[in-house]
């Protein structure tokens, strides 16, 4: 964040109480009085971080995504291991594939210099993923604001429920089904494959051992990801059309069996979820709509609000 920004931030919270809302109740204002300033703050580092680095936004985005899906939206995600428990952040989908974790800190350091005990670690990573897409060209959606941060994680549910890249559709379609969400939600959250990188040790199977690839396109990844080992942190492009911008690209590579992970694939592969990935690819504005619809129902997974859990002031530690 820019130096000269911080004092006109802190400026506008000089006649706000520091105390932190307890309403229960989800709210898009929940800050408006105990933090104005806090998602003009979000929106700035999210803005500079991604400036810096392109990659930045789709890892944000998953940031949530990761957090959602064990637990619930409760920033467990961010959690370092203690002596009582094992975090997320080495379990297998997450292991050495997490990042954004310092951007995460750094705005929740400077929203404890402006109100103290007040923005919750959930809250900052649910802004972070819409104002990363938003930054990226994906459309926009109004958060619902007052989550709580837990005081434990779990690495065995991190490794049980978050899907990984070899998924099929019908592991797909249950996993998203146990978080209350529809096919529909399924097919348009991994369309936040439209941006991002993944390393090759996720896509070498795939690339030298299933049929339903483009030749072409398979051969054109081999170089950099070689089937005998080496490389395995060697990245390449979820959607190679355009992988820094948020739009429907991702699913248009679907019909040509472009899909880089298994799990892509699988959402274009003779199953359900063929119509829709059709309709994707042909509408940009229905799959923003849908995403956004999606988001919102991903962020209302698990919640804790009111009494329950705590406001963080460190991220990555319980109080």
């Amino acid at each position: 964040m820019a130096p000269a920004l911080l004092p006109r931030l802190l400026l506008l919270l000089s006649a706000t109480s520091a105390a932190a809302v307890t309403n229960a109740q989800l709210s898009e204002n929940y800050y408006e009085s105990s933090c104005p300033a806090a998602l003009l703050a979000i929106r700035t580092a999210v803005t500079t971080a991604v400036l810096l680095d392109r990659r930045m936004g789709a890892s944000l985005l998953r940031l949530h995504f990761h957090d959602c899906f064990v637990q619930g939206c409760d920033a467990s995600v961010l959690l370092d291991d203690t002596a009582s428990f094992t975090g997320e952040k080495g379990a297998g989908p997450n292991a050495g594939s997490l990042r954004g974790l310092e951007v995460i800190d750094r705005i929740k350091m400077l929203l404890e210099l402006m109100c103290p005990r007040t923005v919750s670690c959930a809250d900052i990573l649910a802004v972070a993923a819409r104002d990363s897409v938003v930054h990226l060209g994906g459309p926009s959606w109004t958060v619902q604001l007052g989550r709580r941060d837990a005081t434990t994680a779990s690495a065995s549910l991190a490794s049980s429920d978050l899907p990984g890249p070899n998924s099929n559709l019908n592991h797909l379609l249950t996993a998203f089904s146990k978080k209350g969400l529809t096919t529909t939600d399924m097919v348009a959250l991994s369309g936040a494959h439209t941006i991002g990188r993944v390393q090759c040790q996720n896509y070498r199977n795939r690339i030298y051992t299933d049929t339903d690839i483009d030749a072409t396109f398979a051969a054109s990844l081999r170089g950099g990801c070689p089937q005998a080992g080496g490389g395995d942190h060697s990245l390449a492009p979820l959607d190679a059309s355009s992988p820094d911008t948020f739009d429907n690209g991702y699913f248009s590579g679907l019909l040509y069996h472009r899909g880089l992970l298994h799990s892509d694939q699988a959402l274009y592969d003779g199953g359900s979820t063929d119509d829709l990935v059709r309709s994707y690819a042909t509408n940009n504005d229905q799959f923003g709509s849908d995403f956004a619809a999606a988001m919102l129902k991903l962020g209302n997974i698990g919640l804790l609000t009111g009494s329950y859990g705590e406001i963080r002031v460190n991220c990555r530690a319980v109080n």
